[in-house]
């Protein structure tokens, strides 16, 4: 696949990102990060090793944007948690459903 990181074309695969990305140890997640195989990385190490550019020339959306093209698990940030129902909502539903705990 052909993508533009830091204005420079690339042409990556899959299975290129993969054997760049064998024997690299991850470096701690502390924001947007990918899982390439069973390992986590940051999404500025991915884009150093994968494109021998400095982190400081792309952006986390450029590398994010071309790892997920290509198939790859992006994540936001390092341990988000799932999103849940704030609790008026669930209130208000149980009240529409008749089986609300709280008398009202």
């Amino acid at each position: 696949m052909r993508c533009v990181i830091a204005q420079y074309p690339f042409d990556l695969t899959k299975i290129g990102v993969l054997a760049s990305m064998k024997g690299v140890k991850p470096e701690l997640v502390t924001g947007a990060s990918v899982t390439i195989g069973r390992r986590r990385y940051p999404v500025k190490q991915v884009g150093q090793v994968t494109t021998g550019q400095d982190r400081r020339d792309f952006t986390v959306g450029e590398v994010t944007r071309a790892m997920a093209r290509l198939g790859f698990t992006c994540h936001d940030g390092p341990g988000a948690a799932p999103m849940s129902v704030p609790l008026p909502l669930r209130t208000t539903s149980a009240l529409v459903d008749g089986t609300c705990p709280v008398d009202v």
